[in-house]
């Protein structure tokens, strides 16, 4: 049996995807930037990937970039307000310990530049609350970048709440929606959205393909120097083929999102139930207020290499956090900062399952993780020391 377990890293591309981008290959694969007619061809379709992407977040087909991911995206961003600011004498910018390293690297960069970084504390239940951004926010904040939800745990944050906070305080707000868009619903304009990042091969399109939206207004920093496309913001020759698969695997999945998130929920939680059955484990993030798709566990007493391994042997396809840091020794930042202890943090298992995921492999799964790390603690030393009292449990027998 094989199943995959790892959406939240990358998912299959869609058939809708695929069709969509098959033309772009052999037929219309001129230069956009070309004037002849099979250049125009592709530019047409660029722009008409554009409109649809546009419809899609609540913006106007004018404030889409196409970037080649969600990392470039948010460095973009980022980038641009922190110089929109400077330019102003603010050179404050709020964020949350637990963002994706994309963002939370490019302030590390930025704060060797002069700028002050506040990262919020995400609490235990992996959840920032608009007040402590409301409360954080100065004369000389620039911007606010909050993602919308947690690529580990999958915890969704109240992006309209903050939003409201940011546009009534008169500070640029950007979040990274890569793990939310096509899964969550997004309108950049009702939830007071200024900069949004995305990546194609979240929602079952290309990889090497992504978006950031910027409101009319805000002047973009190149990040990629070389050309005039994308409106001189984003020099290099666009990808047509993954765009038009980007755009249409979006528009597939945002038709489909009730359905789908109601169908996955139902799974998250019985997946869930049946792992708070193994002892010594715990739910890391708030249990209602995640992704339809991710389930993310500790368990006291064995290491997530040895967990994803051994679970890989019994044709299961996990992680342990985010697929950017898989090959560090260091246990997750994400986990950390709602409060877990290293030695438990480095017993973690992400899972996160898709729409084609059925009942029948939840119960595969629960099967095997138990057995997994039922076996693991059996010949773990650490795992000896906690039974005999050595050592003192951090969590209870079973939850609840």
């Amino acid at each position: 049996m094989f199943i995959y377990a790892d959406n939240a890293a990358t998912t299959a591309m869609s058939q809708k995807a695929i069709d969509a981008m098959l033309p772009y290959f052999k037929e219309v694969y001129g230069n956009p930037s070309s004037l002849y007619e099979a250049g125009q061809q592709a530019k047409m379709a660029i722009e008409d990937a554009r409109g649809r992407v546009a419809a899609v977040l609540g913006c106007k087909p004018d404030e889409i970039y196409f970037t080649s991911g969600g990392s470039e995206a948010d460095n973009q961003a980022i980038i641009s307000a922190a110089k929109l600011g400077q330019k102003k004498g603010k050179k404050h910018i709020i964020s949350t310990s637990f963002e994706h390293h994309a963002v939370l690297h490019t302030l590390k960069k930025l704060e060797k530049e002069g700028f002050e970084i506040t990262l919020l504390d995400v609490h235990d239940n992996g959840i920032v609350t608009a007040k402590q951004v409301d409360d954080a926010i100065r004369e000389d904040t620039c911007l606010v970048t909050i993602m919308y939800a947690n690529n580990e745990i999958g915890t969704i944050q109240p992006i309209s709440e903050i939003g409201a906070v940011c546009k009534a305080k008169e500070v640029l707000f950007h979040t990274d929606a890569v793990q939310a868009a096509g899964h969550l619903a997004i309108n950049v304009e009702e939830q007071n959205i200024d900069m949004l990042s995305l990546s194609a091969h979240k929602f079952h399109g290309p990889k090497g393909c992504g978006v950031l939206y910027a409101r009319k207004g805000i002047l973009l920093t190149n990040i990629i120097e070389g050309g005039a496309q994308e409106k001189g913001k984003r020099g290099g020759t666009e990808n047509v083929a993954g765009i038009m698969g980007m755009a249409a695997a979006l528009e597939d999945a945002v038709a489909h999102m009730d359905e789908n998130a109601a169908k996955l929920s139902v799974l998250r939680d019985r997946l869930i139930e049946g792992l708070n059955k193994i002892s010594y484990s715990e739910l890391n993030g708030d249990a209602v207020k995640r992704l339809p798709s991710n389930v993310n566990f500790c368990f006291e007493g064995i290491e997530g290499e040895s967990l994803l391994l051994l679970l890989d042997d019994k044709g299961i396809s996990a992680s342990s956090g985010s697929a950017c840091t898989s090959g560090s020794l260091d246990p997750s930042h994400v986990l950390l900062a709602i409060g877990r202890p290293h030695e438990v943090a480095h017993g973690s298992l992400r899972l996160s399952i898709g729409e084609d995921t059925t009942e029948e492999e939840v119960d595969y799964i629960i099967r095997a993780v138990t057995e997994v790390v039922t076996y693991l603690r059996s010949i773990s030393p650490f795992w000896r020391d906690l039974v005999s009292g050595k050592r003192p449990h951090i969590f209870t027998e079973l939850p609840g």
